[in-house]
């Protein structure tokens, strides 16, 4: 929006500009100075035939004569009513030349303030637009911030509803505690972690809800790996999170269960109708048969972990799925620079970025085939706009910006698609 408000803003300006030059150069052709020439011409040829009126039978001497007709000169025996009528016809053809001269001066007048309406009208119109753009822009501008008002109020009040069960989970925990401190019975270390768990996991769903994004628009992104998992089979979504993608799979009639490490994203799967259920990663996935997963998605997960356990993930993943089964693994994009400012530094919980090339290395050298790399979360508005080509220095400059947006602004993210043989 800025760069449409300086491109019309620029446009009035040119309006202004050729508006006032136009005005100023009609000012300069102003016939002021020519039309008192013309008056003194005319005044001129009136008092000649004003002269031959009061003299009628007399001759004009020679000083007269030459400067009122330049007809009469060598005609001295010509008679009055020949000499009147020389008069006469000099002062009507000054009358001829004077009121052509201003009738050709009408038609200029008139084209000059037909040009300077149509000038004005346009100063109008491009004025209009931007003043549009304008108002346009503070009233997104207010959308904007009421919008994002309401998706912090609906993200908080998603949390205080979550926080509001987990509450009452804890209360009944303590509650047994309590019960087995007074019977003087000491409870065990794994009754302490049911309770803290819950505070330690609230944090982070908290921080998606704020970061991550609407819900929708992660779905919107996600359906594109729908077409992977069209083959009969389970498949199994590893750190499912809030469960976007596990929804794309049951609306689809796909047969599904989710697994995440953190009890409060188990409980809004839950809470959705999912099938959802805590452990980690590994060792669920270590609890299947070889061969009894049809796909496996995992989705901003392993930029949390360390590369031992990345590199078992995709190893075990391998043995996990039957023939032709489909390994997705999603991640943030480490080529583009705006992603990783703005995204993966954000997390605190990241631990490193995992380039392109690196996770289809990991692919293939686990016996992964057909290994793809899809990116998403393309990043248009941000990019570097091109210049219009008008010579080959622009088009050298265009390049640079292709190069410049590639760096900064190459799309969120990426994920490595391969297939087991």
């Amino acid at each position: 929006m800025r760069r449409t408000l300086e491109k019309l803003a620029s446009e009035r300006k040119d309006k202004e500009d050729d508006f006032a030059a136009r005005l100023k150069e009609v000012k300069d052709k102003s016939p002021v100075d020519q039309a008192s020439q013309e008056r003194l011409r005319l005044e001129h040829a009136l008092n000649g035939l004003h002269d031959v009126l009061e003299h009628e039978g007399q001759t004009p001497s020679p000083a007269k004569r030459s400067a009122l007709s330049p007809f009469a000169k060598g005609s001295k025996a010509a008679s009055d009513q020949h000499l009147f009528n020389q008069y006469l016809l000099t002062t009507l053809t000054e009358f001829k030349d004077l009121l052509l001269g201003n009738l050709k001066k009408m038609n200029d007048l008139t084209a000059s303030m037909v040009d300077l309406f149509e000038r004005q009208t346009a100063l109008s119109d491009a004025r209009d637009r931007e003043w549009d753009a304008l108002g346009s822009n503070h009233v997104g501008i207010i959308f904007k911030s009421l919008e994002w008002r309401v998706d912090k109020l609906a993200a908080e009040c998603e949390d205080v509803n979550l926080l509001m069960k987990k509450f009452l989970l804890l209360k009944e925990k303590l509650t047994q505690l309590v019960a087995a401190v007074e019977g003087k019975e000491l409870p065990s270390p794994a009754a302490i972690g049911e309770v803290l768990r819950p505070l330690e996991d609230w944090r982070y769903p908290a921080f998606e809800n704020r970061y991550r994004g609407d819900q929708e628009k992660i779905r919107v992104q996600q359906r594109g790996y729908l077409p992977y998992f069209g083959g009969e089979g389970k498949v199994l979504d590893l750190g499912c999170g809030r469960g976007e993608f596990l929804e794309i799979l049951r609306d689809n009639g796909i047969e599904a269960s989710g697994v995440d490490l953190n009890e409060q994203m188990v409980d809004i799967c839950l809470g959705k109708g999912l099938h959802c259920e805590w452990g980690d990663l590994l060792d669920k996935l270590a609890e299947l048969k070889d061969g009894a997963l049809a796909g496996i998605f995992c989705s901003q997960v392993i930029e949390h972990v360390p590369p031992a356990y990345l590199r078992r993930l995709v190893e075990l993943a391998y043995f996990k799925l039957k023939a032709r089964g489909v390994l997705i693994i999603e991640t943030i994009n480490p080529a583009s620079l705006f992603a990783l400012v703005e995204v993966f530094y954000l997390d605190l919980s990241h631990e490193k970025p995992i380039p392109p090339q690196t996770l289809r290395f990991l692919f293939e050298t686990s016996g992964f085939e057909e290994v793809e790399i899809k990116y998403s979360a393309p990043l248009e508005e941000e990019r570097l706009e091109e210049l219009p080509v008008t010579d080959e220095r622009a088009h050298l400059l265009n390049r640079n910006i292709d190069r410049l947006n590639k760096i900064l602004y190459s799309p969120l993210n990426y994920a490595a698609i391969g297939r087991k043989r």
